[in-house]
């Protein structure tokens, strides 16, 4: 009996075995979940650095297999979509960094959205449509970053002038305040409160959609570069003076004065003829 007694002792867990026992899975489990995220992420590392290195011949195969059904193998268009001859690299890049193409559906104008290609591949495919049928390519970094351009010292940015060009040439469309605005048959200008200077400039160039082109003869690239600076500089600026109400102009500032405005005269007359009564 006392045998039995002391083999049964002997056998018997000690309460803190279970802790350990799990604590001991937890960290087995953890470091195989660590070294697996850690091969993962070199892997992705890898992969990266081989898509940074894409040529134009990548281009032509990411083409081929996501925009020729509508544009052509030959780039000279179909039913279902333009003619790329022309159009250069800079549209290409403003197309589809901007989401607006590969196209979802057809309608009165194509929405920006969020880009369905990484930017090595966006660029890769812009080499290819420049090396088979040339077109407007990327400004100078001068011309986006509002530096003077090193060509001609007597040349200084100035935001006035800026302003006052977007006010000219595409302020009916755009809003004064960038603010975007309708058109017609369902169109309508984009805003410009988050569109980069590398747009911006592809905009005037390209003329995408409803968009006129702006030549050299229109807007010097001086010009251009002075638009962009205004913009840009609209869009760090701190908007003071109250509610901007989408900066829409009277549109908006009409339809709050009649809500609160005549609601307010109306709630306030009610409550008059209460207190008299």
């Amino acid at each position: 009996m006392a045998r039995e007694k002391k083999h049964r002792s002997r056998g018997r867990r000690s309460p803190f075995a279970a802790a350990a026992l799990i604590g001991a899975g937890l960290l087995l489990t953890g470091g195989v979940y660590a070294g697996a995220s850690a091969a993962m992420a070199s892997t992705t590392d890898a992969q990266t650095s081989v898509t940074t290195e894409l040529t134009a011949a990548d281009g032509q195969k990411l083409f081929t297999a996501n925009c020729a059904t509508c544009h052509g193998m030959d780039l000279q268009g179909t039913k279902e979509g333009p003619s790329l001859v022309g159009v250069g690299e800079l549209a290409v890049e403003f197309q589809m960094s901007t989401g607006r193409m590969p196209l979802q559906m057809q309608g009165p104008q194509a929405p920006q959205k969020h880009p369905q290609f990484t930017e090595a591949q966006i660029r890769a495919v812009a080499a290819y449509v420049q090396s088979v049928a040339p077109g407007p390519t990327y400004p100078d970094s001068w011309v986006t970053e509002g530096k003077p351009n090193p060509d001609d010292s007597s040349d200084e940015v100035s935001l006035a002038k800026g302003a006052e060009l977007f006010r000219v040439n595409c302020a009916m469309c755009h809003n004064v305040a960038a603010a975007g605005g309708a058109l017609t048959e369902g169109k309508y200008a984009p805003a410009l409160t988050s569109t980069s200077a590398l747009h911006m400039y592809a905009a005037m160039v390209t003329g995408p959609q409803n968009m006129p082109v702006f030549g050299d003869m229109n807007l010097s690239t001086q010009d251009k570069r002075d638009i962009i600076a205004a913009l840009v500089f609209q869009q760090n600026e701190v908007q003071v003076g109250g509610f901007t109400l989408g900066s829409l102009g009277p549109v908006s500032e009409g339809l709050f004065i009649w809500i609160f405005g005549i609601g307010a005269l109306v709630a306030l007359t009610v409550w008059i003829t209460a207190k008299s009564n």
